[in-house]
């Protein structure tokens, strides 16, 4: 509203001026899109490359528009599990080499144990998905069943197994394409940091936005894959058996077969079942019925990794693929150019597999910022995790998965070998206890069906558990240790930052029907001056009309200084508002003004502080590294000051003059 003159005295006009930024609904205003137009021509360029990065801004209200279908959510949820079909089978052959081919014979009957646990796993997070709708997965179940710090485990084990995801996937999909192309294998990590990268954006971009991005991958990868497998076995069933491809350095027989080496190799395989407890965390993700699409996902998801990794293992030693001892060139590169040469369409599975390779940790860019959030609202996370940006996503989430994973990429220099004894124990302790606690969920319910129910989830525990061991023993000494040294510093500074939040929230809430009588408290105003110019005189203007108790400080560094100051603040100022010079023979500003302010604390204990520092804004923001420092280090200094706030005056060369020179 505009109020005018009008031409005869006493006459008013009253002009409503209506704003694009703030629309009035029913006793409260509504800030639009508009309130982010910016202003200056940098600002507009940052919002247009913002836009063109992460898209357009989405409005609370449309958060079911972002809701991912069966199609999509297959994408999105289950690239991690499907995409280990990658490389499952070759981590278990590189444990079973070192035996030679004694141990090279187990691959196929250690895969069909590994395709079983894979079954109980999918039937016991089918019963998750029934009896927890509203998503959480492992950390909620055994919160909800066996207590908080059950749940912190799960959590934090998970929270682990997601970084650990993002990293070998990129790591394998960078393999898949050094095997294409040898001469890229010095540039893995650069690469494997820029893939990290790209799948960021994505995701910034919104769950919705990012699983239409990834979806065609995921099923090129499907589609090529079990189109080489169809050729192989159609030739391996005529006894037109394909010629193996050696590879570059065969991994030598070292070692005689034993049960800790079929034991480590039956780890190393269990990595094809990470991923599976990603749309059981993300039940939420999905459109109505949410809990019945998240099923159906979950079941194409077990059937889809299980037909490729048993037609993989099956192939690999029916054919006599070897594992290269460099890593150069991967098991399934090798048995694609065994099958089908090393023509158009070996560059095209090649292709595939490092596209989905690298997806797959779109599944951890899902799964981590989700679970962050649930944690952060549960306040064992910093409040950062839960806030959605822009585009509806954790965003907070996704660009610490980000950082994390990229670093651990680069400290191993992207090798999958070295990465994969990190991985899995993870996953497998938050299997362990998700389906623990749901056998208590089904005992205290007794629901239709329970006996039933419990019974799967007792079977999945018990395996889990069993696999959880085996991980932990056989991976121990070749990383497995640090995921279980970190796992418990993880529990502890959840709970501390529970206990955190708990204390503040105790100190500071009030009782909800509480009525508040709130008592005025009339405080003392000091406003530091450098010198008499227009910025200064700005904020004295803006002190003196909120309180009649102000006093400005001057710190001069002598006395001739501190006199001439005085003289000078006489003649332009006089006496209306009372100046304090302190004389600094050290020349330190910040170290007299807290003993000033500490003094006047003594003074009169429990009275409020206001320090009014007056602020000059430069026309161009390159110039502001040559204003504001000294505004600056006051600001920092007097944060943490008990009994003391600060109100920062700024001044823009043009604003309207609070004073009359005569």
């Amino acid at each position: 509203m505009e109020r005018a003159k009008g031409r005869l005295p006493g006459d008013a006009r009253v002009r409503i001026v209506r704003s694009n930024e703030l629309r009035r609904r029913k006793g409260y205003v509504v800030a639009t899109e508009d309130v982010f137009d910016p202003e200056s021509t940098v600002g507009r360029i940052l919002d247009h490359t913002r836009a063109f990065l992460f898209g357009q801004r989405i409005p609370s209200d449309e958060e079911q528009g972002e809701r991912v279908t069966k199609v999509t959510g297959l994408a999105i949820f289950a690239s991690d599990n499907i995409s280990s079909s990658a490389y499952a089978t070759e981590e278990m052959m590189r444990a079973l080499a070192y035996a030679g081919a004694a141990g090279l014979a187990l691959t196929m009957p250690i895969t069909i144990a590994i395709v079983l646990i894979l079954a109980i796993v999918v039937t016991s997070y089918l019963q998750v998905v029934r009896a927890y709708p509203n998503g959480g997965g492992s950390y909620v179940v055994a919160s909800e069943n066996l207590g908080t710090l059950a749940g912190l485990v799960a959590a934090a084990a998970l929270l682990v197994d997601y970084v650990l995801t993002v990293s070998v996937s990129v790591a394998g999909g960078v393999l898949a394409i050094s095997t294409a192309f040898p001469s890229w294998e010095p540039a893995k990590v650069a690469i494997g940091v820029g893939f990290i990268a790209l799948i960021t954006i994505g995701n910034l971009r919104g769950i919705r936005e990012a699983g239409l991005i990834f979806a065609g991958p995921t099923y090129f990868y499907v589609l090529s894959v079990a189109g080489v497998l169809a050729i192989g076995l159609f030739r391996v069933l005529t006894g037109d058996i394909p010629v193996p491809v050696a590879p570059p350095v065969a991994v030598p027989v070292s070692e005689s077969l034993g049960a800790f080496l079929i034991l480590r190799a039956f780890s190393s395989g269990s990595v094809g079942l990470s991923g599976t407890e990603a749309v059981a965390n993300g039940v939420t993700a999905f459109r109505a019925p949410a809990a019945r699409n998240a099923a159906v996902v979950l079941m194409v998801m077990g059937t889809m990794f299980g037909t490729l990794f048993l037609a993989i293992s099956f192939l690999s030693t029916r054919i006599g693929i070897q594992v290269d001892l460099t890593e150069t060139k991967s098991v399934l590169g090798l048995l694609t150019q065994s099958i089908v040469g090393d023509g158009a369409y070996f560059y095209v599975v090649q292709a595939a597999t490092a596209i989905i390779l690298v997806l797959a940790a779109n599944t951890s860019f899902s799964g981590f910022p989700r679970l962050a959030s649930i944690l952060a609202t549960d306040r064992f996370m910093p409040r950062q995790f839960a806030q959605r940006g822009d585009r509806l996503a954790f965003s907070f989430g996704i660009i610490v998965l980000a950082i994390v994973s990229a670093l651990l990429l680069a400290v191993y220099q992207g090798s999958v070998s070295g990465l994969i004894p990190l991985y899995t124990i993870g996953v497998f302790i938050a299997f362990t206890l998700s389906q623990a606690g749901l056998v208590r969920h089904w005992l205290r319910e007794r629901g239709p069906r329970w006996r039933f129910s419990a019974a799967v989830n007792a079977l999945g525990a018990v395996v889990t558990g069993i696999v959880t061991l085996v991980v932990a023993v056989t991976k121990f000494q070749l990383g497995a240790w640090m995921v279980l040294a970190v796992m418990p510093v993880m529990v502890y500074l959840m709970w501390r930052i529970h206990h955190h939040y708990r204390r503040i929230e105790d100190e500071l809430l009030i009782p909800r029907g509480a009525r508040v009588a709130l008592k005025a408290r009339e405080p003392r105003l000091v406003v530091p001056i450098s010198r008499i110019d227009k910025a200064a005189l700005h904020a004295l203007s803006l002190a003196h009309g909120l309180s009649k108790h102000v006093t400005a400080l001057h710190i001069s560094f002598d006395e001739d200084g501190a006199q001439s100051f005085k003289e000078r603040w006489a003649r332009s100022v006089g006496s209306e508002i009372p100046i304090e010079v302190i004389v600094s023979p050290y020349r330190a500003l910040l170290a007299p003004l807290l003993s000033y302010l500490d003094a006047i604390d003594d003074q009169d204990p429990g009275r409020p502080i206001v320090v009014v520092l007056a602020e000059f804004v430069p026309r161009h923001w390159w110039d502001a590294a040559l204003h504001n420092q000294t505004a600056l280090r006051l600001k920092l200094a007097l944060f943490t000051r008990p009994n003391t706030s600060v109100i920062d005056v700024p001044y823009h060369l043009g604003d309207p003059e609070d004073f009359e020179a005569h």
